[in-house]
């Protein structure tokens, strides 16, 4: 009796031992088939590879400085009699703009035009006795040197004169005031900045090795972070004849119009100099360059083939496509787009996006992206206008 229990036991052991092994060796056939069974092709938005023509530019950035801009200072000391301009104003040249007391020169004045009156009188007289042989020659050299000496005396009061008083130098627009009536200057000190804003400079470096592309009249296109949807156009007025010891970069000035005074001098820039003629180049969308240390990279859609070399269909009888990494060589970048000067042919399909979960060989499927730009579409190819 107890022989047949234990024979029953050990029969129920082993019959949940083979059921417990059957379900683990199902589940594993279950996951082998799972990581066995082809992966769904991955969606992907393409760009195709573009020819068209591509103005070749120098990007660059620089500093506006004004046309004539000059900080306004006194040469001698003295205390502010009146302010003759307001902060901002527009002013011509030859205009007053501020007036040191100079009571206390304008009496030596008075006094040292009384003499130069006497000095010539007495010349005069004398001019005459000499003639008559009344007075002696050395008398007369006296009388004439007195009255160059009262002469110089004149003119150098007039000059101290002049410089208690500042005029404009240039017709311009004038800055905040620093002084007031009353104020005791000492000599150099800036009353205020004056600017000439109707034309300026846009002063940049380029590399020396691009000096023979560059030439006087040359256009330049200027922006600004202040006006970020205008291009301002400037010429080149003046090429630097030095290279940069430290730097080997050479100075370019340009010159541009400011009829508005929307641009004020010390404004950072970003400029492109225009270089020659359009020329054909493949550009494609930045976003579908994979940038690495080891090189730049984008994937090339294609379609997959069999081991003999026949186009492989999908389930619904279309053409399977397939992505294909391939290394190229990127140009300059301008405007979300990148020249592809080497490893590319025109109208080549291009992954734009999501290339971080794709690998050599993934099986993909087109579909439209809406955050594409029209440009990046194979429907826009034909439509997209000329880059500038």
């Amino acid at each position: 009796m107890l022989r047949r229990r234990m024979l029953i036991m050990l029969g129920i052991v082993l019959i949940v031992v083979l059921a417990l092994g059957g379900y683990k060796a199902f589940s594993v056939y279950q996951q082998i088939q799972q990581f066995t069974a082809p992966k769904p092709p991955t969606n992907v938005a393409v760009a195709v590879v573009e020819a068209r023509q591509w103005q070749n530019r120098l990007p660059a950035i620089g500093t506006l400085k004004a046309f004539q801009g000059v900080d306004l200072s006194l040469e001698i000391a003295g205390t502010v009699k009146a302010v003759q301009f307001e902060s901002g104003q527009k002013v011509k040249v030859g205009q007053p703009l501020l007036q040191l007391d100079s009571d206390v020169e304008k009496a030596l004045l008075g006094t040292a035009e009384a003499d130069l009156g006497l000095a010539q009188v007495e010349y005069g007289r004398g001019s005459k006795l000499v003639g008559e042989s009344a007075i002696s020659r050395g008398d007369f050299d006296k009388l004439a040197a007195t009255q160059k000496k009262a002469a110089a005396t004149v003119a150098q009061l007039n000059a101290s004169l002049a410089k208690k008083r500042i005029l404009a130098p240039f017709s311009g627009t004038i800055g905040i005031r620093q002084v007031d009536v009353g104020d005791y200057l000492a000599s150099g000190t800036v009353i205020a900045t004056l600017q000439d804003l109707t034309r300026l400079y846009a002063d940049f470096f380029v590399p020396e090795q691009m000096l023979p592309k560059l030439a006087l009249g040359q256009e330049v296109q200027v922006s600004v972070a202040a006006y970020p949807e205008r291009v301002f156009t400037a010429r080149i007025s003046a090429i630097n004849p030095k290279v940069e010891d430290t730097t080997r970069n050479v100075l370019i000035r340009a010159t541009l119009p400011n009829p508005d005074s929307q641009l004020l001098p010390g404004m950072f820039t970003s400029l492109q100099v225009l270089l020659g003629q359009d020329t054909p180049q493949l550009v494609l969308p930045e976003s579908t360059i994979t940038y690495t240390l080891y090189g730049n990279s984008v994937y090339v859609v294609v379609p997959k083939k069999t081991a003999d070399g026949q186009p492989e269909n999908n389930s619904k009888g279309e053409p399977q496509l397939m992505v294909e990494r391939r290394f190229v060589e990127t140009g300059e970048r301008r405007g979300g787009l990148v020249i592809i000067s080497k490893g590319l042919k025109a109208g080549e399909r291009v992954v734009t996006g999501g290339q971080l979960k794709l690998d050599n060989g993934a099986a993909v499927a087109i579909v439209v992206d809406p955050a594409t730009p029209s440009h990046a579409t194979p429907a826009a190819q034909n439509s997209q206008p000329k880059a500038d």
